[in-house]
């Protein structure tokens, strides 16, 4: 079923033409027709909760910031392969030298130039579980971006009915309050004959005042409402149109939602990535402790290096074995601390494992309830519209007072609101259910935005040896 405020229209108009109990002027009447098509001008929306959407995915600052921290941890990836490449520097010397020797004054200009050429042979795996750790890192980085871009998303479709919802409730209260003045007006005139007594016009008084007071709470939590869209979106609402409940990817049943949370949702994912990480980071700290073997090679050429006019060229290619025998205890302590957070990063993937399932389990609660509320509130419409034009009859025959009519028009009201806000939290929670199994994406809602592909930066960065520059994302 489609979430449509058409509804509530028609009920407003059904509570305009039914509040009242005695026959309508004709300048009542024109207000009636007014407000009736301003009402139904306000159902041309351009907006809709897929644009807006899109619009967050593209522009939204916190999933910007975190598609770059993922670019940032791409870098890892050759910074740890540089474990395997050469590294070249080179040197350069000059300067005035005054030698005394036996009485005799030797001036020299030394100067110089040489190149240094080192490459590792064996580390003991060291650099390949540091690739290792990179890797599994930049897999988490992007479980991190999906989990935001969820957030994100969930979030902008959340403050999109918002604002349905807050407008909705304003035309509602602002519609009680213009029946509510016509109602206070043929009051007092039927006052002024002797019909009803002073009463019957504070009754109608009291309620006008309560409505304006409700109205000024709508209004304020439409502003609050919009300035939360403003901020997630990154435009003003204008026009918002109605909106489905999100139907595709949504699981069955809330086995299959479990089943699904357990298998793709991205904040498992990036825990189970993380104990990767911790794994392969122990592993390359032990290697510190273990022998490396380097390559070096030399070559140096120097001039006035002891005598005036000498001339040396000195070349060397070495194999240098390290052995670690002592380093103080620094290395040891870092071993031990990597694998505590090794230990740590596998509580945590339990955790998030918990974390989700209940989250999957509170998220498929909320929807049947949302459903089941939609349900109540269209039923609770139903008869209180029943009530309202038996009590509008009955007081026709002098069987109820202008109070019981009061009383039964804002039962209707208030079953209007409900309806609302019923309407609402089913779109909400369907969004909720596919956030909480991992789902919900700009590309799984068929979004009509260009995906960001994280992987199109990594491969684009994971084989760079040179340059600064950043590459194309």
């Amino acid at each position: 079923m489609r979430l449509s405020y058409r509804k509530s229209v028609n009920h407003i108009r059904s509570l305009i033409s039914g509040i009242v109990i005695m026959t309508f002027s004709r300048p009542f009447l024109a207000s009636v027709a007014v407000l009736a098509l301003t009402l139904s001008s306000g159902l041309v929306r351009a907006e809709t909760i897929e644009t807006a959407l899109a619009r967050a995915y593209a522009s939204n600052a916190d999933l910007n910031a975190q598609r770059a921290s993922v670019r940032a941890t791409d870098e890892q990836v050759p910074r740890a392969k540089s474990g395997y490449l050469p590294t070249l520097s080179a040197s350069a010397q000059g300067g005035k030298e005054s030698q005394t020797y036996n009485g005799a004054d030797t001036n020299l200009t030394p100067r110089g130039f040489g190149l240094t050429l080192k490459q590792n042979l064996f580390n003991s795996d060291r650099t390949a579980n540091q690739i290792g750790a990179a890797e599994a890192g930049v897999l988490a980085a992007r479980a991190g971006l999906r989990q935001s871009e969820q957030t994100v998303l969930l979030n902008a479709a959340t403050q999109y009915m918002n604002v349905v919802r807050d407008e909705a409730v304003v035309r509602l209260r602002t519609a009680n309050i213009g029946v509510l003045k016509e109602q206070l007006r043929q009051t007092q005139d039927r006052f002024q004959v002797g019909e009803v007594t002073r009463t019957d016009v504070a009754q109608v008084e009291a309620q006008l005042a309560a409505a304006e007071a409700e109205l000024s709470n709508a209004e304020s939590s439409l502003a609050v409402s919009r300035a939360a869209y403003g901020q997630v979106i990154g435009n003003e609402p204008v026009d918002l149109a109605d909106a489905d409940p999100v139907s595709k990817g949504l699981p069955s049943s809330l086995k299959d939602a479990l089943g699904a949370g357990e298998s793709s949702h991205p904040q498992l994912q990036a825990a189970r990535h993380a104990v990767e990480v911790a794994e392969a980071t122990v592993k390359y700290t032990e290697a510190e402790l273990k022998p490396s073997v380097d390559l070096q090679g030399s070559v140096s050429r120097n001039w006035d290096y002891k005598s005036v006019n000498d001339e040396i060229t000195d070349t060397k290619l070495l194999g240098v074995l390290s052995v670690p025998l002592y380093e103080a205890g620094e290395v040891s302590a870092r071993v031990r601390a990597a694998k505590e957070v090794l230990g740590q990063r596998q509580l945590e993937a339990d955790s998030a494992r918990l974390a989700v399932r209940s989250a999957i389990a509170g998220a498929w609660s909320q929807f049947e309830t949302a459903n089941a509320r939609l349900k109540s509130a269209k039923a609770q419409i139903a008869a209180a519209e029943i009530a309202l034009n038996g009590v509008r009859e009955e007081a026709k025959v002098g069987q109820r007072t202008t109070l019981d009519v009061l009383i039964s028009s804002q039962n209707l009201l208030a079953a209007q609101v409900n309806l609302v806000s019923a309407q609402h939290d089913r779109v909400v929670s369907s969004y909720q259910v596919l956030a909480s199994v991992g789902r919900l994406s700009a590309s799984g809602l068929g979004l009509k935005v260009a995906s960001y592909d994280p992987k199109k930066h990594y491969e684009a960065s994971k084989g760079r040896a040179t340059g600064t520059d950043l590459s194309a994302h």
